[in-house]
Formats: structure tokens, C-alpha cells, sequence
């Protein structure tokens, strides 16, 4: 893994930026490199954060520090965060933005595609909760996971995302019962559709690898791109993401934006059978 990618600093120096960090708020943002995350660091440092970005991609741009990782790769965040809270000398927000999609029928799923959806979507999360917890216990920090409404809901050919979510929400709140004590408080942010590349790198398998199911991914994928790319655009969740970690007493889990927060509340009131005709029809299913 790489070191970070700034200049080479004095011994001198980076005493001051330490002494500097005790007047100056640190973040950590894992998957920061693009989309809801890239948007959500400029917003940060535009604010007066010291912000770390941690991908496999570099954060284009002097206002981000940033580290290469992979998210799927055990022990590379844990490294990563530990090398930014040390040159840093503190943290005070982790957000944890890293995501992968795949578009396949379960039937035929590779295992090596949804293992490493959960590597990056969920097991990923831990690890840097687990890294970040020291350092953020030192200062009564905050955790915001960016979750998403497909853990509400199921998404036709694209549940493998959708558990990941589910669960990553139940980690935010299980994470705040047990650091809470400590100072520290976790909340997972379920964003709707929203209008990124995110949709473009998705994973979708082809009618050579969906076999009897190709004709409803092609539909179900299609329907998500849509309702993505006419969703919320990437700089007002990262508005939202940005006010949760600043709220004194921050909800375990919330959607972002009004209408969203209203439709999270519907799926959770109607039976499952109704939620269930009702995501069929939004995914042309039959």
C-alpha cells in the first residue's frame, strides 16, 4: 500500500501539524475519491477539516490528503487509518462511503463477485470502525456509514447490494450501543436514488452469464440506472451526511432527504406482501 501521498515533511513540521490538529477538526473518509464521498470531502475542508481520503483511486486534488487502499483487502484500511490519525495526531469523523454493485440473478451469482461485494459494502465498514475506534474514543469523535433505501427494500437482481445495506444499517446501530458509552456515536445515512457514476460501474452480468434471467436484469438494471440518475444529486447527501456528523445527538439511522425519509417510513408501515408488488412494478418484474 502506499504511503500518503503529500510532500516530505520535517520531523519540525510535522510536530506543528500535530499541535495544528488539536485546534482542527480531522476526518477520514473511506471511499472518498469520487461521487457521494469526493463531494462530501470538499464540503468537509471547504468547513475547516483536515481530510483524509482513503481509495483504491487518489482524490484529484490539493484540498484532500489521500492514501491508496483496497476496501476488500484485509488489514489495508486498518493500516491506512492508522498512518492518517498518526500524522495527524487525532480524529474526529470517520464516514464510511466505499461501495460496489452487482446486477446478477442469485441462481447464477459468481461467488468471487458477491464475496467481494461484501468485503468492500460491509466487512470493510468494520474494519474501519475497529481502527478508528481508538482514536476516535480520544476525542468523543462521530461514525456516519452511507448505507442506502435498497436495505429497506429489496432490488431485483441487485440483492446482494441490498443485504449489504441492510446489514452495514444494523452495524451503525449495534456500533452506537457500544461506543456511545465512550463518547462516540455511529449513525448510518440510507440515501435514495442518487445521480453518480456509481451507476455506470456497476457490475451487470449479460445474457451469456444471466441465462433465463437475462431479459429482467436487463429491466430491473435499467429501472435503476433511471430512478439513480433522476435521484438526488451527489452534493445535497453529501450536505446531509455532513449535518448528521454535526448533530449533538445524531438518530442510529436516518434517510436522506424529506421524501426519502417519508418512503422509509411507508415501506416499514405496509406489509411486506404490498412493498413487494410495489418494487416489482417499479422494476418491471413480473
Amino acid at each position: 500500500m502506499e504511503k500518503p501521498q503529500t510532500e516530505i515533511i520535517s520531523e519540525k513540521e510535522s510536530d506543528e501539524r500535530r499541535t495544528s490538529a488539536s485546534s482542527r477538526k480531522i476526518a477520514v473518509i473511506v471511499g472518498g475519491s469520487s461521487g457521494i464521498g469526493k463531494e462530501t470531502a470538499l464540503k468537509l475542508s471547504a468547513k475547516g477539516y483536515r481530510v483524509y481520503n482513503i481509495s483504491r483511486t487518489p482524490f484529484k486534488g490539493e484540498r484532500v490528503l489521500s492514501l491508496t487502499a483496497d476496501a476488500a483487502q484485509e488489514g489495508e484500511i486498518e493500516k491506512a487509518i492508522s498512518e492518517a490519525c498518526e500524522e495527524s495526531g487525532a480524529l474526529d469523523l470517520l464516514i464510511y462511503s466505499a461501495g460496489f454493485s452487482m446486477a446478477a440473478p442469485l441462481e447464477h451469482a459468481k461467488s468471487g463477485d458477491y464475496r467481494y461485494l461484501f468485503e468492500v459494502n460491509y466487512f470493510g465498514a468494520i474494519e474501519a470502525i475497529r481502527s478508528a475506534a481508538p482514536y476516535l474514543k480520544k476525542r468523543g469523535g462521530r461514525v456516519v456509514l452511507v448505507g442506502s433505501l435498497g436495505g429497506d427494500m429489496p432490488i431485483p437482481f441487485d440483492g446482494f447490494y441490498s443485504s449489504s445495506k441492510a446489514a452495514l444499517a444494523m452495524l451503525a446501530r449495534e456500533a452506537d450501543v457500544e461506543l456511545r458509552p465512550h463518547g462516540v456515536r455511529v449513525s448510518a445515512l440510507l440515501p435514495g436514488g442518487t445521480a453518480t457514476d456509481f451507476t455506470y460501474s456497476r457490475r451487470v452480468y449479460n445474457d451469456e452469464e444471466s441465462k433465463s434471467y437475462s431479459s429482467s436484469v436487463r429491466k430491473a438494471s435499467a429501472a435503476l440506472a433511471n430512478m439513480e440518475q433522476g435521484g438526488m444529486t451527489s452534493s445535497l447527501v453529501a450536505d446531509a451526511i455532513v449535518k448528521l456528523a454535526e448533530r449533538k445527538n445524531p438518530p442510529p439511522v436516518s434517510a436522506a432527504g424529506g421524501k426519502n425519509n417519508v418512503l422509509r417510513y411507508a415501506y416499514k408501515l405496509l406489509p411486506e406482501r404490498i412493498t413487494d408488488w410495489m418494487v416489482r412494478r417499479k422494476f418491471n418484474q413480473r
